[in-house]
């Protein structure tokens, strides 16, 4: 295409450059950077722990069992509610990991584990983890079966 100048003479050739295919490849190349960053990091999350013949259980905090008829326990230490914040902060004091683990049976109301789990944070606990056993196939179907 060519531009005419004011006096009718031809001044050259208009050069329009399309950055249409530029920008399809950098759109691709961003594609293909980001896939292969992603299978980086996933295969370099995969770590191969050695195992070992003999081990032994670590003590990692205090559990807290609460029963259906309202009794607590401390490390298996039958403890009246009254004396459950310093029954806690004693037997936290004992473990290096501030972790408090309730197992509460499935008969407990909310607002007793929610009660609980307020004076193991009073009392200390870093972390508090919520025990609970892990269902069967026959458990799991039953449930399903039953629109649960």
């Amino acid at each position: 295409m060519a531009i005419s100048g004011p006096h009718g003479e031809s001044g050259g050739v208009f050069a329009d450059i399309n950055i249409t295919p530029l920008t399809d490849i950098f759109l691709v190349l961003l594609i293909i950077f980001m896939v292969t960053t992603s299978v980086t990091i996933e295969s370099a999350a995969h770590v191969d722990l050695p195992k070992a013949t003999n081990t032994n259980p670590e003590n990692k905090g205090v559990i807290v069992t609460y029963t259906a008829q309202h009794e607590l326990f401390v490390n298996s230490k039958d403890v009246p509610e009254r004396e459950l914040l310093p029954s806690l902060r004693e037997a936290l004091g004992k473990v290096d990991a501030k972790i408090v683990v309730f197992q509460g049976d499935r008969k407990v109301l909310l607002g007793d584990m929610v009660r609980i789990l307020n004076v193991a944070k009073a009392a200390g606990a870093a972390t508090i983890a919520i025990a609970a056993k892990r269902a069967t196939e026959a458990e799991l179907a039953n449930h399903a079966a039953s629109g649960g």
